[in-house]
């Protein structure tokens, strides 16, 4: 590919980013939009050829320019910059691919009434704005962590005396910057990380800042996953940057820990921190001199949340709801559908999820455990990007932008190429139109086939190099 002049396709970037805001005023998950549109329903709709086309050729835009300047950016203040400029349209516009921040501003409603959001779903007060929810969503308790859910509360009760209208826009203002605080914590700590990995500044900013992910889901769709990367990210650069330093490393855990309690899943990396915080090489000893504070905090963190928010653990349970979704993005979910469809192809009515998806949970246990051991003695925080990865791509449930939580991490930890991971969120920005609809749910064939196929293939390849590796090298004989 012929390289293209970095302002170019800045510029580029930036009208795409330009014809997402316009789709998203014409047909993004607006208040009084259809709860159950299909593509066809959003083809056939008063603007719908036009709003399928200036999502396409936006987001076409904007991947594209990501993805060509993904080795080559000039500087981190140009990425900065530029990923600024690119996410400008999107901050004025209407939610854009997602109705999640409706369900934050029911479930801060349920909170500040009174009601535990991990017992009961929105539809117990009921919620002043639940006809902006989801079918599926509105009897199911909460997923997030404490620290959101008190967050979310605390936005309801500054907008309780507007009328209901004015109050939600306001909400989804004020979740948006919220969003938009978590992209800038993530801005400003990357550097810190990357250069403690010896990673290039300019292209870590680049792959975990620009992509047509942070500015449509992270940015439009205000969604939390933004605070936790924010909290994430900055964690890990505090334990990077403070190695056996007892009181910084305390923070670092705490920050981990706050990541934990906007999402459960940032916790994963607390064992690869522990081992990021050593002196010198794995002991016990030093496991408990230097390793304890950071786990310490995270969960004097976690725990502090749930007190201070008034509720018990719950909220982890809550995370089994992920599992009423049924798409073949998420690699367990794929087999399970697969191996259904072929049962059908004998007659066989078979429900193979429930093996499927548990047999990838056990994987995922097993394999962590085998990442954070093997990171005993290598870069524990490259490794703590690989276990977000497979806790991504081993979870019943895929978004688009749950992604982006490995991605900002590996993103300023691994010196190999960066093809594979961005090409998963090139691939991904094109998962979910405008109006929230996700395409997976309309292609079971042939996506699950596919994924099932994509599966297989990692899997031989990766025996195939494990039994290398184990292999001994052959020496040629001396001649006699």
């Amino acid at each position: 590919m012929t390289d293209v002049p970095h302002h170019l396709s800045r510029w580029l970037g930036l009208s795409g980013s330009v014809l997402l805001a316009i789709a998203a005023y014409l047909g993004g998950a607006l208040p009084g939009s259809e709860l159950r549109p299909t593509p066809v329903s959003i083809w056939q709709s008063r603007h719908g050829p036009l709003i399928i086309v200036l999502w396409l050729v936006g987001t076409g835009l904007l991947a594209w320019a990501w993805w060509t300047l993904r080795d080559r950016v000039p500087s981190a203040r140009w990425a900065l910059v530029t990923a600024g400029l690119w996410v400008l349209p999107l901050l004025v516009a209407p939610p854009l691919a997602s109705r999640d921040v409706y369900a934050y501003s029911c479930q801060g409603a349920s909170y500040a009434a009174g009601i535990n959001p991990y017992e009961q779903g929105v539809s117990a007060l009921p919620c002043p704005w639940i006809d902006t929810i989801s079918y599926i969503w509105r009897d199911t308790p909460a997923p997030y962590g404490p620290l959101f859910v008190m967050i979310a509360g605390a936005v309801v009760r500054l907008t309780g005396s507007l009328d209901p209208d004015t109050a939600l826009t306001v909400n989804i203002a004020l979740f948006r910057l919220l969003a938009v605080a978590g992209v800038a914590l993530t801005a400003a700590c990357l550097p810190t990380l990357a250069r403690r990995c010896g990673v290039p500044v300019p292209r870590a900013l680049w792959l975990a800042l620009a992509s047509p992910l942070v500015g449509v889901h992270l940015v439009s769709g205000a969604h939390n996953d933004a605070l936790m990367i924010g909290l994430l990210v900055a964690g890990l650069a505090v334990v990077a940057a403070n190695p056996g330093r007892r009181w910084p490393l305390l923070a670092g855990g705490v920050l981990l820990g706050l990541a934990g309690a906007v999402k459960v899943t940032a916790l994963v990396v607390v064992p690869f921190a522990v081992l990021a915080a050593l002196v010198g090489p794995y002991r016990i000893r030093a496991l408990l001199r230097d390793g304890l504070p950071v786990a310490g905090g995270a969960l004097v963190a976690v725990a502090g949340a749930t007190l201070a928010a008034g509720l018990d653990f719950g909220w982890i349970a809550g995370l089994e709801q992920g599992g009423l979704v049924i798409a073949w993005t998420s690699p367990p979910t794929a087999v399970g559908q697969t191996a259904g469809y072929v049962a059908a192809l004998f007659g066989a009515d078979v429900d193979a999820l429930p093996v499927t998806r548990t047999i990838g949970m056990l994987v995922l246990a097993v394999l962590l455990v085998w990442l954070w051991w093997r990171a005993r003695t290598r870069d524990p925080l490259w490794h703590a990007g690989l276990a977000l990865a497979a806790t991504v791509a081993l979870a019943p449930l895929f978004h688009p932008w749950y992604w982006l939580w490995p991605m900002a991490v590996l993103a300023a930890t691994t010196h190999l190429s960066t093809r594979w991971f961005a090409l998963v969120a090139l691939v991904s920005s094109f998962l979910v139109l405008p109006d929230g609809t996700g395409l997976p749910r309309f292609t079971k064939m042939p996506g699950a086939p596919l994924m099932t196929l994509l599966v297989i293939v990692v899997a031989v390849r990766l025996v195939r190099s494990a039994r290398a590796g184990r292999r001994p090298a052959t020496v040629d004989s001396p001649a006699d």
